[in-house]
């Protein structure tokens, strides 16, 4: 899939041709008021990470949208943005933060890299080990969520998992009451009574590779139903890199679009919500 005109006009609307250097001493003084300062918490495995090949197009920054970077500092955001594996590459979160720094002139926009890939739900409870990485995935996303938040505030996550959790129909059938056990938690660690979210099913290419993942698209979907702060995005015409498994750039380009418009519709009739 070619990547359309509309994409690379929004994903180029507004850029910097500022140098890193120049970039990185005036970051912190570009951050307005933490009430304009919108974030964003990105949370999953590798195809939230990303994994495409990084283009020029992914290069680009925009002069409003930041990321937190691995040691906690806010700089303009560019792929790659997560630092899961040395594997990481272009994924979602940089298209939808542009469209939703597009969308209203008056906020600039904090995205939040806590993706980890391969890791499956079990790893995003509190005290859980992921030993593949040998890092604590849900501890690490609530630090580096309760940074953030000193300067921001928090206005929506988006979430994409479930390959690592499509190989067993235990896993399978388990899974809703783990992502609300876990829900619950973050809403507790974070002192949110609700918030915005979206969730993306995984990809159609995905199905022949593992036994239950059509039927993992099927509890991600029901999910979506399950609370209307919850919006889903589908994975219908997207395509992989070669491995069946990841999506390719064009493809995350496109979920990033999909995964704005969709927290955009959630944002009208479900604002989020802080414990007094």
């Amino acid at each position: 899939m070619k990547p359309s005109f509309l994409l690379l006009l929004v994903a180029g609307l507004c850029f910097t041709c500022t140098t890193q250097k120049n970039l990185n001493t005036s970051v912190q003084s570009n951050i307005i008021q933490k009430e304009n300062f919108h974030l964003y918490l990105l949370m999953g495995q590798s195809n939230m990470a990303g994994r495409g090949k990084v283009e020029a197009l992914d290069t680009l920054i925009h002069p409003r949208v930041f990321m937190l970077d691995k040691s906690g500092s806010w700089m303009l955001a560019k792929d790659p943005m997560h630092f899961d594996k040395t594997v990481a590459g272009t994924g979602l979160g940089l298209t939808f933060g542009k469209i939703m720094a597009n969308e209203n002139p008056d906020i600039k926009i904090g995205l939040i890299p806590t993706a980890v890939g391969g890791s499956s739900i079990d790893q995003w409870f509190a005290d859980s080990l992921f030993q593949q990485t040998n890092t604590y995935p849900y501890e690490d996303m609530i630090l580096r969520a309760q940074k953030a938040m000193e300067t921001g505030t928090l206005k929506g996550i988006i979430w994409h998992q479930g390959e690592s959790d499509s190989n067993s129909e235990g896993a399978v059938s388990a899974y809703i009451q783990k992502f609300e056990a876990m829900l619950d938690s973050l809403r507790a660690d974070l002192g949110i009574v609700s918030v915005p979210m979206v969730i993306g099913e995984i990809g159609y290419f995905f199905y022949p590779k593992a036994e239950f993942a059509r039927d993992m698209n099927e509890v991600i979907r029901q999910i979506a139903t399950t609370d209307k702060c919850i919006g889903l995005v589908t994975a219908e015409g997207l395509d992989h890199k070669g491995d069946s498994t990841h999506f390719d750039s064009n493809s995350y380009h496109a979920l990033g679009v999909r995964y704005a418009a969709k927290m955009q519709e959630i944002q009208r009739h479900c604002p989020i919500l802080f414990k007094k």
